[in-house]
């Protein structure tokens, strides 16, 4: 089993990977709030925790992979006080609140599978874990961090911050935390701006509630992770990962609530992938660059020149490494989307391959595949992969022109790297249209080719070249191999 390397934002260093148990890594990631259709920002940490399922799997490793929905508990602004996100969105639109969760998570998990990302292990709803998160807010009381006010209970940061000092996560001190600390209704119950709701009293019309010892009520939005972790992973697990922005408030009260209700943080290695931008600018509805995945990849928002594919977003994720900001424009959509048809096209080129009789070993090819797993085994630096990958795409266009000669054991390791790492780790697949359109259009380049094909045998060179050229005039690419056959594709 190869070293994995990963960067552990608890630590700030990037640490040999160790798991707790040897038979089972266990992960968990911060899923949706379904309320709404899912966007670009629900595209990258889909994609980087999917790259890390894949990458622990492909070196060894069983996972348990748990990545939540939260259905319940998440207010406005991520605060205290307002109202449910799912409630609102349900009253907006007339409907019960549990059918905006279905709406929505049938929704995001449609999104999800074109973009080839594999489902979790475990996919546990908020609403589905109250009595847990009763009782892990009944042990929250019980140490002595956490106080009952007006029926809502509230943690108390600034008596756990005395003990095991608050912010270690997000490398905030108190006085930080104050000043983006919001004055908002519903928190005079509160004894400081710093506490944050475990146990949330509901108001009249609030119309997602249920019985507790202190309240009719709800949890808070960071209580959930605390309790589905627990459950399905322990009270230690490897790895826990999510975006940026949940670093703060959500993880690091998160973190506390674990210290506070069982003496320790119970998570190995944090790990958070960056933010997305759009032409340099964060994304919101405000702001009119707010770009849902189906907006995405039907090309119907104003900012789009074009529809881009799943797998050009894919790929165009997987060319940041994953705590670096990414930012999205039409220009680098559209680099991406060329770059991903030249390793596709290499990828199927790779399958045809047949090694040279007596050809000596290709040194650069074992060096290539060492440095493509350096590269993903160095937390996930999958630009530093896909660079090296395109060197073996260059290995594959000199083999299939006769300008390399490949033996047999240079041919099944470039086979193996676009098997592995390209469709397995880095989760890419060839996309490939069943419609009529494009069958018929297949149908007539066989008849034509095939019209082609004839005249050159005949060496009329005439028609040979009219056929080809206005193909081309047309936007169809015509490329004769070597081997007497053709190869065709449409111009970008």
């Amino acid at each position: 089993m190869r070293n994995f390397y990963i960067y552990n934002t608890l630590t700030r260093t990037k640490e040999l990977f160790k798991p707790i148990h040897p038979d089972m890594v266990g992960m968990y990631v911060c899923g949706p709030t379904v309320y709404g259709d899912a966007h670009l920002g629900h595209a990258r940490p889909g994609v980087t925790y999917d790259v890390l399922f894949r990458l622990l799997k492909h070196i060894g490793y069983k996972v348990r992979y748990v990545r939540n929905i939260t259905d319940v508990g998440h207010l406005e602004n991520d605060a205290d006080a307002g109202e449910d996100k799912i409630a609102k969105k349900a009253r907006l639109e007339a409907l019960e609140p549990m059918e905006v969760v279905q709406t929505y998570t049938i929704r995001y998990h449609n999104a999800m599978t074109r973009l080839n990302v594999l489902p979790p292990s475990i996919e546990p709803h908020a609403s589905g874990h109250i009595i847990e998160q009763i009782n892990l807010v009944q042990r929250i009381l019980d140490s002595g961090f956490a106080y009952i006010s007006n029926g809502s209970v509230y943690f108390d940061v600034q008596k756990y911050d005395k003990v095991h000092k608050y912010g270690v996560l997000s490398g905030r001190n108190l006085e930080e935390t104050k000043e983006g600390t919001r004055n908002l209704d519903g928190q005079d119950d509160k004894r400081s701006p710093f506490d944050f709701a475990l146990w949330k009293k509901a108001s009249p019309e609030h119309i997602m509630h249920w019985p507790s010892p202190w309240s009719e009520g709800f949890p808070g939005w960071h209580l959930e992770c605390s309790t589905m972790s627990e459950k399905y992973l322990g009270e230690e697990f490897d790895i826990h990962g999510g975006g940026m922005d949940l670093m703060f408030p959500h993880h690091e009260c998160e973190l506390a609530q674990n210290v506070a209700s069982r003496g320790t943080g119970g998570v190995h290695y944090w790990m958070h992938n960056n933010m997305i931008t759009i032409n340099g600018q964060k994304m919101g509805k405000s702001l009119g660059n707010f770009i849902t995945l189906d907006e995405l990849f039907n090309g119907t928002h104003r900012l789009l020149e074009q529809a881009y594919s799943p797998m050009t977003i894919r790929f165009f994720i997987l060319q940041a490494h994953y705590r670096s900001t990414l930012d999205f424009s039409n220009e680098a959509l559209q680099a991406a989307e060329k770059g991903l048809k030249r390793m596709l096209q290499a990828a199927k080129d790779a399958r045809k391959l047949q090694p040279t009789s007596g050809a000596a070993s290709v040194p650069e090819v074992n060096k290539l595949k060492e440095q493509i797993y350096d590269a993903l085994l160095d937390d996930l630096n999958t630009p530093n992969a896909l660079s090296y990958m395109f060197e073996v795409v260059r290995i594959v266009n000199g083999a299939k022109d006769k300008s390399i000669a490949l033996n047999e054991e240079d041919c099944a390791v470039v086979k193996a790297l676009f098997d592995d790492i390209v469709f397995g780790v880095l989760g890419l697949v060839e996309e490939q249209s069943d419609s009529a359109s494009t069958k018929v259009i297949s149908g007539l380049m066989d008849m034509v080719m095939d019209i082609r094909k004839t005249a050159k045998a005949e060496k009329n060179w005439a028609v040979s070249d009219k056929i080809r050229d206005e193909l081309k005039a047309i936007g169809i690419q015509v490329k004769d191999t070597k081997d007497g056959g053709y190869e065709w594709t449409l111009s970008d």
